[in-house]
């Protein structure tokens, strides 16, 4: 497992990085096989510590989290405690579910401008492009989907659903609840 510590104009020492190796591995290789690799950011957010982690599991599955707390230390811990609690509910998942690895697709994505207060009276609707990259749509159940979103922390996930090959998403809704879309599944 490879672990990359860097921080955002913080010098991190090296007691600080062998805290971060030891504890993630610590927490991570309780509930995962194989974990592919990870990146731990430190910064600065007002007067607190931001710690930011992006963990790479085997079977395409990514756990992300981040915490903030008034010491860096305490950022960390918090954090590793948000993976460790991700990864341990991703196994018991696995558990229940069946066991073969997810197929990837490649995928564009891309950042677009946000709107600006003078950008109102623009006459254009087309979105300024400021990145394109790269990104893998993963094909999976709806669980699964469910279970990568809250891996990730992320507000939404567009897979390739299992059951019939389309494309489909899941999001998180305002009221807490999970929302999923399947553009073609219209009952009569």
């Amino acid at each position: 497992m490879r672990i990359q510590v860097t921080g955002r104009q913080i010098d991190i020492g090296d007691a600080l990085r062998e805290h971060v190796e030891s504890e993630l591995m610590a927490a991570v290789s309780k509930y995962a096989d194989v974990v592919i690799d990870a990146d731990v950011t430190f910064s600065r957010d007002a007067n607190a510590y931001r710690a930011d982690a992006v963990v790479k599991l085997a079977r395409g599955l990514t756990a992300k989290a981040s915490n903030k707390a008034h010491e860096i230390y305490a950022a960390f811990d918090g954090l590793a405690e948000k993976i460790e609690k991700q990864v341990r509910r991703y196994k018991r998942r696995l558990i229940k579910h069946r066991g073969d690895a997810a197929e990837e697709i490649p995928a564009a994505s891309y950042v677009l401008a946000g709107s600006r207060d003078e950008d109102e009276h623009s006459e254009s609707l087309n979105p300024v492009v400021i990145a394109e990259m790269k990104t893998l749509l993963l094909s999976l159940s709806v669980g699964e989907a469910v279970m990568q979103m809250e891996l990730e922390d992320a507000p939404f996930l567009m897979f390739r659903n299992d059951a019939h090959g389309r494309l489909n998403i899941v999001f998180r809704r305002e009221d807490g609840n999970i929302g999923w879309i399947d553009p073609e599944n219209l009952a009569a």
